[in-house]
């Protein structure tokens, strides 16, 4: 990789260790811009294409030529920033172009979640796929091959609401990664980094016996360093997979509406734990975050909480304004 958009994408793939998906995009969007300075399918981006004037005309491009959403033009230019940054470090810039460009303004998105009563109305529906009883084979394989399906689901979901694990931190669990004796669950988030969350019991044993029907069903050699969820051909998990069963799985509850997906489940989590008083620092060491601030967006389903301390506490909320009126 002798261009710079090469020398780039191996500088955060092999030392930042982003993972291929973020690299992949990352590199489309520097193509982008490259094709908008060159007006070519392939090129490079040069020193002389980074300047104020230049970049704010694509930000302008993105927005009413391309219809993309500030949101998405943001992206675009946070990754732009990015990759100017690393040119400042080379020796190649001697300033950040786009700091001088004003972004586009967006609107605040809270995220989304799930109330705890749709959550426990799925478990309660779905009890029987996680249960001992259902742990038996059937001559009739494409029964087996339902069963199995039904109990994976329900096990990538539980693991995702107790765990607030992203989608590729699931995929990437090894059967080694559960600890049963000390109810933890290593788990390799971004960057490689590596961090120890609890394991509840009632998680604990719905993986149990899900390793189990995967030996019953499945079958195949099973190391430490194996995936921890599989197909019912024995091969891991995929992104589309797990995107299908949250869909389908939580399509069934009709208090479910919305987005469904693993994000929504860990955002889920993180609201139900703020909720009962956690503090963020413990839910920021949870999640993996690598800033407070990342964390303190899910504050937003406290002020229910907020709104029933201040009514029972505070002397001018409570009836007729306290004694007096005073």
């Amino acid at each position: 990789m002798d261009s710079l958009i090469g020398k780039y994408i191996g500088y955060i793939s092999g030392i930042r260790r982003y993972s291929e998906r973020t690299c992949d995009i990352y590199h489309e969007s520097l193509l982008e811009f490259a094709r908008y300075v060159h007006g070519t399918e392939t090129g490079d981006i040069s020193p002389e294409d980074l300047v104020p004037q230049v970049i704010r005309g694509y930000e302008v491009h993105l927005l009413e030529d391309k219809k993309m959403v500030p949101r998405t033009v943001n992206l675009h230019m946070s990754v732009l920033s990015s990759f100017c940054r690393y040119l400042l470090k080379q020796g190649i810039l001697q300033s950040n172009p786009v700091k001088s460009v004003t972004r586009p303004k967006m609107e605040k998105r809270l995220p989304e979640f799930f109330r705890k009563e749709s959550m426990e109305e799925y478990f309660r529906q779905t009890e029987y796929y996680a249960s001992e009883d259902s742990l038996f084979l059937s001559p009739d394989s494409r029964h087996n091959r339902h069963m199995y399906g039904k109990r994976l689901d329900r096990a990538i979901i539980a693991t995702l609401y107790a765990t607030g694990l992203r989608r590729s931190e699931l995929i990437g669990l090894r059967t080694g990664s559960v600890d049963f004796s000390r109810k933890t669950i290593t788990v390799k988030g971004k960057g490689d980094k590596m961090r120890e969350i609890p394991a509840v019991p009632s998680l604990l044993k719905e993986i149990s016996l899900y390793l189990r029907s995967v030996e019953l069903m499945v079958g195949g050699d099973r190391t430490p360093d194996s995936p921890l969820f599989v197909t019912f051909s024995g091969k891991a998990l995929y992104p589309g997979y797990v995107d299908r069963a949250i869909k389908s799985e939580l399509g069934e509850i009709g208090s479910i509406t919305g987005r469904k997906s693993p994000h929504v489940l860990r955002h889920t989590l993180a609201t139900e734990l703020l909720d009962e008083g956690t503090g963020l620092n413990a839910i920021k060491e949870l999640l993996g975050h690598s800033s407070l601030a990342a964390t303190q967006v899910y504050t937003h389903n406290t002020i229910g909480r907020l709104k029933k301390v201040y009514e029972s506490a505070h002397p001018r909320a409570r009836k007729n304004g306290g004694k007096n009126g005073d």
